[in-house]
């Protein structure tokens, strides 16, 4: 069964050592609309199935990451052919359609095994990675718990996760089933001042929990803390919905086709609301790093389902918190532990069941990442084209790491386990049984798809090593982070602290001690920032500095930027000018300007060079190439450095 179309230029070859990559390579999930063409008015969308009318002189395959490759057909050469390969493509789509989303692909290099290769990160997958992991965070308050291991208290969460010391296995089975989908409070990250970041799903409300299992809810949610934060997650944040229809909104205008003229283009791209949600997203992870780091509490990340915005929010929190997880490695095994282990249903939400929940969530995280890096280009060690060659994997069937929902669809169909317990599984999760898959092939495995050269371009250049993850926040730290109110719990929404007289619904009266007025925050208002009033109060704790390792990033205005080189790849004359991932291609590009300069500039006469030139006077262009030269030079040898 193919999964892949890939077509091969006159004089180019594939390298044996990147089998996967280049930008005539498309996985058949990954084609969009496909477009055959006659002259200059005969076109014919070719849906799966559809039967080709005509001989085309050339298809346009247009790709759901936005890519758009044009295949013409010479005449006498293979036009013959163009019919046959054009309906090869037809039917190819057709026939992968239901089974796509289950079909990887087991690779290997020459010589090479792939049982015998060692994942690049952990996986998560046994309960070593996450004993492991938790050493690494000094999480020393936490155990990992096995009462998952057989996936009998719900298949979308992983078969390990980290819960407090003194609770047992059996308070959290039954705690756990009074969340929405079994997804009970489980630590996601321990921050070195001594907080703890959760995430859990809505409340059952419909349950009727005894005292006991109320007082095993509230333990782990105070997680031995004095102060605990409950956060709505969707406070402020797009719907599932919006989210879908703002990235269709979105491909839609970045086609070259578009039919948005160009004074319009930008006020076309600011109603497609994409900006806006990636805007609020970060503003909201902004918030709550801040809530993190500027006193030892517990903060809890409450979403209903658990699966999309708790991941996209935790994530964020931590690259804005913590420098390991800006590294290569770090965000790697960030994005494996609150996305794949964490159970984010990739393949509902990027359209591979055609059920009416896609949106693509893991995506929107993705443009917040690079607003961070555009934002803070020296603290981040992974550059745009690693994010990019994320962002196209999501589509690529070679591993399952996108192609499936949870982590027991996961282990099923790559054989890892073969005795388990269902008790939970959504209506869409109804994988097939059998081995397609190596189980220790993941999307890490970046040197199965991508050259040894195109792997050094995922390392950015300006990244500071000064930044060493080892030493930014060892241990605890007093100057700034201070203890939190006696017993008391709020609710953080609209951007205010709102203090709670309980922290679960189900209790009659109060489940924490009401908290004192001397702990009201200010309410927020638009000229005053989470941080302004978490470092500002109370006033008898005195000033707080920035905390070591802490980002802000902005997100006002323009500070939001469209991601030009992922989303208007299907253009290549606005490629054109981006900053090029080497120093051949800057090369290319100060020459790609130099012309223009020569086509725009109007010719200054010799003898009025050695005049004093006015400031607005307009240089010619050997006089702005040796300025851009000029400019160039220290990057390109830092680059070479």
């Amino acid at each position: 069964m193919p999964h892949r179309v890939t077509f091969q230029p006159y004089g180019w070859q594939r390298s044996q050592e990147t089998p996967l990559s280049s930008e005539y390579d498309f996985s058949l999930a990954n084609i969009g609309r496909l477009e055959a063409v006659n002259g200059l008015s005969r076109v014919q969308l070719l849906r799966p199935g559809s039967l080709l009318k005509f001989v085309p002189e050339e298809i346009l395959i247009h790709g759901r990451d936005f890519r758009l490759l044009r295949v013409g057909f010479e005449a006498g050469g293979l036009e013959p052919q163009a019919f046959q390969v054009t309906m090869a493509i037809v039917q190819a789509r057709a026939q992968s359609g239901q089974i796509q989303k289950y079909a990887g692909l087991t690779l290997s290099k020459a010589g090479q095994s792939p049982g015998s290769r060692k994942p690049p990160i952990p996986l998560l997958e046994i309960s070593e990675d996450w004993e492991t992991e938790r050493k690494k965070q000094r999480a020393r308050g936490w155990r990992v718990s096995t009462v998952n291991e057989r996936f009998d208290i719900a298949t979308s969460l992983p078969r390990y996760f980290w819960v407090p010391n003194r609770t047992l296995d059996s308070e959290v089975r039954r705690a756990f089933g009074h969340f929405h989908q079994g997804r009970g409070p489980r630590l996601t990250w321990h921050h070195p001042g001594g907080s703890d970041l959760l995430r859990c799903g809505g409340f059952y409300t419909a349950s009727d929990p005894n005292k006991e299992d109320i007082r095993a809810v509230e333990t782990m949610l105070q997680a031995g803390h004095s102060d605990v934060v409950l956060v709505d997650t969707m406070d402020e944040l797009p719907s599932l919905a919006d989210v879908q229809l703002a990235h269709l909104r979105l491909r839609a205008l970045c086609l070259p086709d578009s039919s948005v003229a160009e004074d319009k283009w930008l006020s076309a791209l600011e109603g497609t609301r994409w900006l806006d949600y990636v805007r609020s997203c970060l503003r909201k992870a902004s918030d709550i790093s801040v809530l993190v780091t500027s006193r030892v509490r517990s903060v809890v990340l409450q979403e209903r389902g658990d699966r999309d915005f708790n991941g996209l929010l935790s994530s964020l929190v931590q690259l804005l918190s913590s420098p390991e997880a800006r590294t290569l490695l770090g965000f790697q095994s960030l994005v494996q532990r609150e996305w794949v282990a964490a159970g984010h249903p990739f393949l509902t939400r990027l359209g591979g069941t055609g059920a009416s929940e896609e949106a693509p969530v893991f995506l929107l995280f993705l443009d917040c990442v690079w607003q961070l890096l555009q934002q803070f280009p020296a603290e981040f060690e992974f550059s745009e084209f690693f994010l990019l060659a994320l962002h196209d994997s999501v589509r690529v069937p070679d591993t399952l790491t996108f192609l499936t929902d949870t982590p027991w669809e996961r282990g099923k169909q790559s054989g890892q386990f073969n005795t388990y317990t269902q008790v939970y599984t959504a209506a869409y999760s109804q994988p097939p049984a059998g081995n397609s898959i190596n189980p220790q092939l993941s999307v890490w495995d970046w040197d199965l798809r991508y050259s040894n050269e195109q792997i050094l371009q995922f390392h950015n250049p300006g990244y500071n090593p000064e930044h060493c993850p080892d030493s930014w926040l060892p241990r605890q730290q007093p100057s700034f982070m201070v203890p939190g109110p006696p017993t008391s719990v709020w609710l953080f929404c609209r951007g205010t602290l709102t203090p709670l007289n309980q922290l679960c619904p189900w209790r009659d009266g109060p489940s924490l001690l009401t908290v004192s007025s001397r702990w009201l925050p200010r309410l927020a208002i638009s000229s005053e920032s989470l941080a302004d009033q978490e470092w500002g109060l109370p006033s008898h704790w005195g000033a707080c500095p920035l905390p070591s390792g802490l980002l802000l990033p902005g997100y006002l205005g323009p500070q939001i930027r469209l991601w030009r080189r992922c989303y208007l790849r299907g253009r290549p004359d606005i490629q054109v000018g981006l900053s090029a991932p080497t120093i051949a291609g800057l090369q290319n590009e100060l020459s790609h300007l130099q012309e223009l300069l020569r086509k725009w500039t109007p010719r200054i006469p010799p003898e009025d060079h050695s005049k004093k030139r006015d400031p607005n006077t307009i240089l010619n262009p050997t006089e702005i190439a040796g300025s851009l030269m000029e400019q160039f030079q220290p990057f390109w040898m830092e680059i070479s450095l």
